[in-house]
């Protein structure tokens, strides 16, 4: 004999999908009586099946290798706001673990953290710094599983056989230039003093982009520049703008966190002063004009995509004015003639386009 069951009716509305209260249903049940077969109606409770777990996305660990605080409103800063950035933008401490060491000036104390971070299964280390370059080619190899990026210089060590390497380098000549040509436009003196540290790297890029940018826009303008050999020593910063400032420049500027020396003394001889890797006007509001500031954050969000896709290292990226790595900010507390900012703006354009060159 056929038994069969069937659907009478919904007695209740379906709730939810997500949720998980019970359902009443009317519901048809034949059974069995005596040998007759006999139709009843039943009411019955159906509870869906609770979805199924959903595992927690992994969490993303990057280590970074400060030479310098990462408050001191020039390079380390720049990075580390930049994670910062990339990890607010993922969703918090739970996507995207940060760990630094800061102030690694020393090089032999900088190789140990980076060896350390790299033992401990980050996906990737950043050591921030040129300096770092020679210990990294040397620590990287021993740890094929993890990525390494290192800047500012745009070699990977793939000449080296290394594979898990990226590189980074702003394109500070062309900040340089812009707020060159800014600098020529505000001078009273006609001379403008700049306090370098190394003259390597990205120091020498922005040195000798401001430079061009100063001679393409006021030919009589003298521009006076020191090296001090240190990224770090402010004492040496300070003298050097000192004696700048003594040799009647009116504006000074200079990159390295070594800086808030300079930027004390022409603060205190009312000079101005242009910024550059980060936004500096907080440190004098008074003096600093605009910053030439860093943005890492797309660089930082491509290298972590090449890791994920198993692209460990071997990509350079640099920072510039038309892939918006590179910004001039102003400080509002200062006017700027609007002469300067249109022809800074034209600059800007002209660089991007290619019909200016920020190098001589």
């Amino acid at each position: 004999m056929k038994t069969r069951i069937g659907l009478i009716m919904l007695v209740v509305a379906v709730l939810l999908a997500a949720c998980a209260t019970p359902t009443p249903q009317m519901v048809e049940v034949t059974r069995i009586v005596a040998g007759t077969p006999v139709v009843e109606q039943k009411v019955v409770t159906a509870t869906p099946a609770p979805p199924a777990p959903t595992a927690a996305p992994a969490q993303y660990k990057i280590a970074a290798v400060f030479p310098s605080s990462i408050k001191d409103a020039a390079f380390s800063q720049s990075m580390y706001e930049a994670l910062l950035a990339v990890q607010k933008e993922m969703g918090g401490e739970a996507r995207l673990k940060i760990a630094y060491s800061e102030n690694m000036f020393q090089v032999p104390n900088a190789a140990a953290a980076i060896r350390d971070y790299a033992s401990q299964g980050y996906n990737m280390v950043i050591a921030h710094g040129s300096q770092y370059g020679t210990s990294l080619a040397q620590i990287a190899p021993d740890f094929p599983k993890v990525s390494f990026a290192w800047g500012t210089s745009l070699d990977t060590f793939q000449s080296k056989g290394i594979g898990n390497v990226f590189a980074y380098q702003a394109e500070a000549q062309e900040g340089g230039y812009v707020q060159g040509v800014i600098a020529a436009l505000m001078t009273k003196s006609n001379v403008v003093g700049v306090t370098g540290p190394v003259e390597a790297g990205d120091a020498k890029l922005y040195v000798d982009g401001f430079k061009k940018g100063v001679a393409d826009t006021k030919k009589d303008v003298k521009v006076n520049v020191t090296y001090t050999g240190s990224f770090s020593d402010v004492t040496l910063m300070s003298a050097a703008a000192e004696t700048h400032m003594k040799a009647g420049a009116d504006i000074l500027t200079g990159s390295s966190q070594s800086v808030v020396g300079s930027i004390s003394v022409a603060k205190d001889k009312k000079g101005f002063w242009f910024g550059a890797q980060w936004d500096q006007s907080a440190l004098a509001p008074e003096a600093v004009v605009a910053s030439m500031v860093y943005d890492w954050t797309s660089v930082v969000k491509d290298m972590m995509t090449a890791n994920k896709a198993s692209v460990l290292g071997g990509k350079a990226y640099t920072l510039t004015f038309k892939n918006s790595g590179l910004k001039i900010v102003y400080n509002s507390k200062i006017t700027v003639p609007a002469d300067a900012k249109t022809k800074a703006d034209a600059a800007i354009k002209g660089i991007g386009d290619g019909t200016l060159k920020a190098l001589p």
